[in-house]
């Protein structure tokens, strides 16, 4: 039997009664996943008793507060709406004290009447008020009786960035690469922030208008640890994008010099560009003693150089969260673990008096770790200009994972934002059929409202920092989360909703200061009438080539494609076109044991059908004639012709498609063990793809949405 009393408490703490999966079946949301979800946010809710204690406490707060404790303001910024007290009418005097974002301090007051069961009030904001994030106490007195409260206002444009306002009524193309996997004949086994740049430049001399990227998220970079999708920290970047050549430090580090110069480093650098899979713990131990020699010249140097300026300047603006992260990094060298989980108590606390007397007696460690953010920072800022110089009208697209691991640095220095109890995951679906758990400690989202969404203002701005367009992944995460119980099956989760009215309004607010475009990643379970709740706040939808079917699972035709969308043939979590079309990723799911010989036989059919079904497609578009066996550069640019023709305005072309690799770089829900996700390199170098024929022949089906080209 149900509890009534724990639903209503379930309901009042975002937790959804039930959903349908992506089957249309409904799915409730059971007590016992009632109950295990309300405890890990610190809700006792296991007897009747106990619930009708919390709801009774929630109704009472909300019935005695005058205005909820964050404000979203979109559609006018001139009034603030009040909640009356119950039973309390007749004349009121009222006063709001406003700080601003900027520190500015207004006030105004006035007097209203209240009449007889009126429930609210709407009183005046000091004039002038602009987008950001402002502070304001609110005073009513009623009937001699003083109420007052203190809200956080979040005043926000009504969209992000209009792509109109970046490229116009034009359609483009850009390329998307995982910046990790690509070749070059100057890095060091890894892609790289100059690696980057060189892609920006060919992508414009292509005639495309932006490189899209992996998330740059601070990985642990060893081991199985290294997916870009469970990072350490959302809020930092993963030093290992560093090149190392181009800091300044390198010219007046004779130490540095020689570490790079050595027959040894030598050796080892070109064992690591020729090798077929990355070596992140064989590139850190090139990279790190390099790094700390240039971080000991930076030091030598002075806090009064140009450089010594800028980096003050560069902690100053990130604060505490680059104090913490950096402490964070120092703890996991001296303690040898990078999981805060495995250290003494008192270094569990980024507040504690140890960690403090350890940053205090460690600041050279400390530091180094905010130095290679900074570097990264300003690496990648260059980059970005670089782009813009060659003609990018977009520029860098970057990559925001919808969780951070719970071992790292952000849940340590956020300890009171996370849930330790519950993870982040999906639902089952046809790609997994008993649902999934991403192990990612989900946000607490009261906790983050009554924190004033500080990390997520810093989440966002950080991730839009040098980059014109951001990709976030899951998007459905800004309206809800499915969170699976820690000591529960992957379906016995249930959804969280978040508060998405004030994580929109954040992120349009820094969208708009950085005039960046941002796409929501869209796929999977998807709640009815998303992509029309992400088009009225400016934000794009996604298109993927092999999910675009008819309920006959035929392949739709361009024209049914979104107008508001970045379209792609594939995902990190799909095979490369002539990987999907060969069955590589079937036979690599198989091999790892993801798949027995019935479902092998079962995919490889169903994937004959699904070829069968795009050549006729693309028979259809008069594209490829019927019955074509395309060798790889035709199949992709016979498929990027095709979707060219829709009317996203925005295609993705993938360097893997280009480059006509086969093999996955990742397989979802498949461990390190059983196949090497996130180390597959791209076969082609950085410096090969200007005069690669394959690649200049691939290129061609998207010569529609050349600048003068009408599609």
């Amino acid at each position: 039997m149900t509890r009534p009393a724990l639903g209503l408490l379930a309901r009042a703490y975002g937790i959804v009664p039930e959903y349908d999966d992506i089957r249309g079946i409904r799915r409730v949301t059971s007590d016992a996943t009632r109950a295990a979800l309300l405890a890990a946010m610190g809700i006792d809710a296991s007897s009747d008793q106990l619930a009708e204690h919390a709801l009774s406490r929630i109704e009472r707060e909300r019935r005695d507060a005058i205005a909820e404790p964050v404000t979203v303001l979109r559609h006018d910024l001139s009034g603030l709406r009040l909640d009356l007290p119950q039973d309390r009418h007749g004349r009121i005097e009222w006063r709001v004290d406003l700080i601003t974002e900027d520190g500015d301090r207004r006030s105004t007051e006035g007097t209203a009447t209240s009449r007889r069961g009126q429930r609210t009030m709407r009183v005046p904001l000091p004039d002038g008020l602009r987008y950001g994030y402002h502070s304001a106490r609110v005073s009513l007195r009623i009937d001699h009786a003083l109420h007052e409260c203190e809200t956080f206002l979040i005043a926000a444009p009504e969209t992000c960035t209009p792509l109109h306002d970046v490229i116009g009524d034009d359609r483009v193309f850009g390329l998307t690469v995982n910046l990790y996997a690509v070749r070059s004949a100057r890095n060091r086994g890894v892609g790289d922030l100059t690696d980057l740049a060189a892609l920006c430049e060919w992508t414009a001399r292509q005639g495309g208008e932006f490189v899209g990227i992996n998330p740059l998220h601070a990985l642990r970079n060893t081991g199985s640890y290294i997916s870009p999708y469970s990072p350490v920290s959302r809020l930092f970047r993963n030093p290992l994008y560093i090149d190392v050549s181009a800091v300044p430090e390198l010219e007046g580090s004779a130490e540095a010099r020689a570490i790079l110069e050595s027959a040894d480093t030598t050796a080892r650098l070109a064992s690591l560009r020729a090798a077929h899979r990355l070596d992140c713990d064989a590139v850190t131990a090139i990279q790190r003693p390099v790094l700390e020699a240039l971080h000991r010249a930076f030091r030598a140097a002075g806090a009064g150089t140009p450089r010594g300026r800028a980096f003050a300047a560069f902690a100053w603006r990130h604060g505490a969260a680059l104090r913490d992260f950096a402490t964070f990094h120092a703890l996991a060298g001296a303690l040898g673990s990078a999981d805060w989980r495995d250290w003494p108590a008192g270094f569990r606390d980024p507040g504690s008096a140890d960690v403090v007397a350890f940053r205090n007696a460690n600041e050279d460690a400390v530091d180094f770790h905010a130095y290679l953010q900074f570097e990264l920072d300003r690496q990648l800022g260059r980059t970005a200009e670089r782009g813009r110089s060659a003609g990018l009208r977009i520029g860098i697209y970057g990559d925001l994972a919808i969780g951070s691991a719970i071992s790292g640095s952000d849940r340590w220095s956020f300890p009171d934002l996370f849930i330790d109890d519950a993870a982040i995951g999906a639902p089952p679906d046809d790609y997994a059929p008993h649902g999934q758990n991403w192990s990612l400690p989900p946000l607490d989202p009261n906790r983050l409202a009554a924190d004033r969404y500080r990390y997520w203002i810093l989440l966002v701005r950080n991730a839009l920092s040098h980059c014109g367009a951001l990709r976030i992944d899951h998007v459905m995460g800004l309206f809800r989360q499915f969170w699976v119980p820690a000591a529960g099956d992957r379906r016995d989760g249930a959804y969280v909703r978040y508060p998405s009215a004030a994580l929109l309004a954040i992120l349009a607010i820094e969208s708009r200061r950085r005039e960046a475009i941002v796409i929501g990643e869209d796929l999977g379970t998807v709640p009815r009438g998303l992509p029309s709740r992400l088009a009225r706040h400016g934000i794009l939808s996604t298109r993927v080539l092999y999910f675009e079917r008819d309920a006959a699972g035929e392949f739709r035709p361009p024209s049914a494609y979104s107008r508001r969308a970045l379209v792609t043939v594939n995902t990190h979590d799909h095979a490369p076109l002539a990987g999907w079309w060969r069955d590589r990723d079937i036979e690599a799911r198989y091999g790892a044991g993801d798949l027995d010989e019935t479902e092998r036989s079962r995919a490889l059919e169903l994937r004959a059908a699904e070829r069968a079904s795009l050549r006729r497609r693309l028979a259809a578009a008069n594209i490829l004639p019927q019955g074509a066996n395309p060798d790889a550069p035709d199949l992709c640019a016979a498929v990027h012709a095709f979707l060219s023709c829709s009317p996203a305005p925005l295609l993705g072309v993938a360097l893997d498609d280009l480059a006509g690799e086969t093999e996955p770089v990742n397989l979802p829900g498949v461990t390190a063990d059983r196949f090497p996700s996130w180390t597959r390199r791209t076969r082609l170098t950085v410096e090969k793809l200007a005069d690669d024929a394959a690649v200049d022949h691939a290129l061609q089906g998207v010569e529609s949405r050349l600048p003068g080209i009408a599609g």
